[in-house]
């Protein structure tokens, strides 16, 4: 009887062409209109090479650290070539500021490097970063030096201390290519939530297939649930086969989206494609379970539960960034508890971690929060069904 129902709920849900649009063709109709809203957004905000001149005085000239630390935010053998640079004296590169052909320009001085700018804006802002930067490794350098001094009243001979000293300096030297890198078009993309909150959308928008399974086997709503409950089969079995065959259809939808995301619009999601996998199957579950809650415990007809589930949908999805990418940031912001319980911001955020950072504890963390909360509602509704009890049919 098992597969008996699985079969029936999976051919009874694809024939449903309504069911059908917003689980399948939906996801992929909206992913194409984000693709032609966003997809020049990336290449239009590119961080280009920077124009800045530098005071060739006697300050910059025996300083060794600005020196290199420029040359190779310069080289064009630097595939993170950040500045073309102009080395000039100080009336020409105010000159040069007053035509708007530099964004600013660096004078070092005895006591600290200056930068002078006409006005704020990001390139200004990345070349007052770059410079800061590159005094506090000059701090640093200067540290150690102050700390070998102190060494050379130990047993280490002065050669020795001279020579570690030199070793350091050169390490640090060799590796300040300060810590900035042109990855707007990658790392940088802002525009992926979109894209996450999309999925997101999608494994919720899958608990659609789950509420309306099981709507059909309550006797309150359709005649093959008056069916079902008058006849031996136990219902667990059935509610089960049911839910099984809801997840295996929004599984394949889900399949579909990214792959058209993937193949077609060219979306980059990474290279963890296991934990995608998993993120992915976690977050259908969530869905389904969401879908599974509504079906059992809201007791109304079935277009309602539908406009329940995507108004709860959508909702979440706002609050996610899919409205507006910034309005994850502004809840997590002020009220950080309600991206903690909504499923989109959890399934969006899981996605984001694998995408930016290095260690998987958030992404984990997510997982775990999703899982918790499909037991949570699958637990209520399960009780719910249970309890039902009907005094006529």
């Amino acid at each position: 009887m098992f597969y008996h129902n699985f079969k029936y709920t999976i051919k009874t849900l694809l024939k449903d062409r309504t069911l059908m649009f917003w689980t399948l063709a939906f996801p992929l109709i909206l992913g194409t209109l984000f693709n032609m809203a966003f997809s020049d957004i990336e290449n239009k905000e590119k961080l280009d090479i920077i124009d800045i001149a530098i005071v060739n005085n006697t300050y910059f000239e025996q300083n060794e650290i600005y020196k290199k630390s420029f040359s190779n935010l310069e080289s064009k053998n630097n595939k993170d070539r950040l500045f073309s640079i102009k080395y000039v004296d100080e009336k020409q590169a105010k000159k040069l500021l007053e035509k708007k052909k530099i964004t600013g320009y660096l004078k070092l001085e005895e006591s600290s490097p200056k930068v002078i700018i006409a006005q704020n804006g990001i390139n200004e802002t990345v070349f007052k970063y770059v410079t800061e930067e590159i005094s506090e490794q000059e701090k640093i350098i200067k540290n150690i030096f102050e700390y070998k001094l102190k060494d050379m009243n130990s047993s280490n001979s002065i050669n020795d201390i001279y020579n570690d000293l030199y070793k350091n300096i050169k390490e640090i030297l060799n590796s300040n290519k300060v810590q900035i890198k042109d990855i707007s078009s990658n790392n940088l993309s802002y525009t992926m939530i979109e894209f996450y909150t999309l999925i997101a959308m999608t494994c919720l928008y899958g608990g659609i297939l789950g509420m309306v399974a099981i709507s059909k086997n309550l006797a309150n709503i359709s005649n093959n649930g008056k069916r079902i409950s008058v006849s031996p089969v136990p219902k667990r079995e059935l509610i089960l086969s049911s839910i099984l065959a809801s997840y295996i259809i929004q599984v394949i939808g889900l399949v579909i989206l990214f792959l058209y995301t993937n193949i077609i619009l060219k979306i980059d999601y990474g290279n963890n494609y296991l934990l995608i996998i998993l993120l992915s199957l976690v977050g259908s579950f969530a869905g389904l379970c969401l879908g599974t809650f509504i079906s059992s415990t809201f007791k109304v007809g079935e277009n309602t539960k539908t406009g329940i589930i995507i108004a709860i949908t959508m909702v979440c999805c706002f609050l996610s960034g899919m409205m507006g990418i910034t309005m994850k940031y502004i809840i997590d912001k002020n009220i950080p508890i309600l991206n903690k319980i909504n499923p989109a911001s959890m399934i969006t955020d899981g996605f984001y971690s694998l995408y930016y950072y290095d260690t998987k504890t958030r992404f984990y963390f997510n997982v775990i929060s999703l899982l918790l909360f499909s037991i949570v509602l699958l637990s209520i509704s399960m009780l719910s069904l249970r309890r039902q009890k009907y005094d006529n049919i």
